[in-house]
């Protein structure tokens, strides 16, 4: 069996961050929280001494078994930065059912917005709406919508 399962951001505060997704984009705990550490962690991660806090939340518009967002944070942790264009991860996408109202939310919780929103139409007459965005702590994010 194959089955995309989760995708992990690390958080410099996961609770912080937890919230965040929740507020803005309306994902819900399904009581997955974990604070993980031991022999076995320090193997899996490669750091002597891992400890890792955070939760899995399921993520708009599935039902309750998955796929979930997983947000944790180690003790410790190096600063990093990224941009649009890094190769690696980009960004989460998510369908809204207004980018200007979403935005304005995101916005007023923390995030940032990157670029301008911008509304354009395919060549087969649907009508997008798309702006780049970051959470709370700088994670990509980009919101769209349709008709």
């Amino acid at each position: 069996m194959f089955r995309y399962v989760h995708t992990n951001l690390i958080a410099k505060d996961s609770q912080r961050l937890i919230e965040f997704y929740k507020e803005v984009f309306q994902c819900k705990s399904i009581g997955e929280t974990r604070d993980l550490q031991g022999e076995w962690l320090d193997k899996l991660t490669g750091i002597p001494g891992a400890h890792i806090v955070g939760e899995h939340l399921r993520l708009p518009g599935y039902g309750e078994d998955h796929p979930t967002l997983e947000i944790f944070s180690y003790d410790t942790m190096p600063e990093s930065y990224r941009t649009i264009h890094t190769c690696g991860l980009a960004h989460l996408a998510f369908e809204v059912d207004s980018v200007r109202e979403t935005l304005g939310l995101l916005l007023e919780k923390g995030g940032r917005q990157i670029g301008e929103l911008v509304e354009t139409v395919y060549a087969d007459g649907r009508k997008a709406v798309f702006v780049y965005a970051t959470d709370c702590e700088g994670n990509m994010i980009e919101l769209q919508s349709w008709s």
